[in-house]
């Protein structure tokens, strides 16, 4: 019989295969894994060139699933993600042919060089695991996880994501640049031909199923639900923002800090593993008011504030 594989373990398989192609990246793998075992969706948004791509095919690659890659264009077509309906003249009949959303893991690199249009198509897919065509409900396969790209800096032929897509996303990541010694490490492996496409999957879709099952299991002390609650309505009332994170919000945070606690082996949340992920978790959902705008505020200073604001349990984690 083959053994049971602890959440920790599966993480740490996962982390060395991305870690052997993008370095220096700890904090950033370890968020990108935990929105795996929440099978949260990932936003990932960085300037070009620093990685952004390649750790969503390193993720994809890493498990045993099924995995696409949309590549998001102005022309692209709601059809070509959700799939369409094929009249077979012969035999009367249509038949529908699934679109690139139909796999465990979908890259869906710079979505928002994507019309308004093509990215509502993934709202439906994105919350219910289901696509919706001619009234037919279809079923995309579990896990599901869309990994999705964004380039903030370049804005001709791109569309704003809007709020409602914005929220549907577990969390946000910035990248960023490496460091000196692993941009060397880097330059090293590419030189030496190590890439994305040359890894192979170190987790089954069985495994990581079992996983995400383990993981939603994690204790979490109804303290640290009401810490993560405060910190949600903390934001609702903030003077710089317009609108703060809804109760989709607050669930996040508590379904992140699992996963993030699953990752360190345990299974229990403290209030620290809400803290870790709450800029991932937070900043994306809020929206900040047009004077704060001017005035160069960013949503990730806010949630620095509300940290800073909202006292903690004296005592939550663990319980008996």
């Amino acid at each position: 019989m083959t053994p049971v594989l602890q959440p920790g373990a599966v993480y740490e398989r996962i982390a060395a295969n991305v870690h052997s192609v993008l370095r220096g990246k700890p904090d950033v793998v370890r968020l990108a894994v935990a929105a795996l075992f929440a099978e949260g969706h990932l936003l990932v948004e960085d300037v070009p060139g620093v990685g952004k791509t390649t750790l969503a095919r390193c993720l994809a690659r890493s498990i045993g699933g099924s995995w696409n890659r949309i590549q998001f264009t102005p022309d692209l077509l709601p059809g070509d993600i959700t799939g369409v309906p094929v009249y077979h003249q012969k035999e009367e009949r249509f038949e529908f042919h699934p679109g690139g959303v139909f796999a465990n893991v979908v890259v869906a690199d710079e979505i928002n060089r994507g019309t308004p249009k093509t990215q509502s198509a993934l709202l439906e897919v994105m919350a219910e695991r289901t696509v919706t065509v001619d009234a037919v409900r279809h079923e995309v396969p579990r896990p599901f996880l869309v990994v999705a790209t964004q380039n903030p800096i370049e804005l001709a032929g791109t569309y704003r994501l809007p709020e409602a897509q914005l929220d549907r996303f577990l969390m946000r990541l910035d990248v960023g640049y490496p460091d000196l010694a692993s941009e060397v490490m880097v330059i090293m492996g590419d030189c030496a031909g190590v890439g994305p496409d040359e890894l192979n999957p170190v987790v089954d879709i069985p495994t990581l199923r079992q996983t995400i099952q383990q993981v939603r299991v994690v204790h979490v002390d109804r303290a640290v639900c009401e810490y993560a609650a405060r910190l949600a309505a903390a934001t609702r009332t903030h003077v710089a923002l317009r609108y703060g994170a809804s109760p989709r919000g607050s669930i996040a945070l508590i379904r992140a800090g699992q996963a993030f606690a699953a990752t360190d082996g345990r299974a229990f949340v403290t209030v620290d593993d809400v803290k870790d992920v709450a800029h991932a978790v937070l900043a994306h959902r809020l929206i900040l008011t047009a004077d704060a705008e001017l005035n160069g505020r960013r949503a990730t200073e806010v949630v620095d504030e509300v940290l800073a604001a909202t006292p903690a349990p004296m005592r939550a984690g663990k319980t008996a």
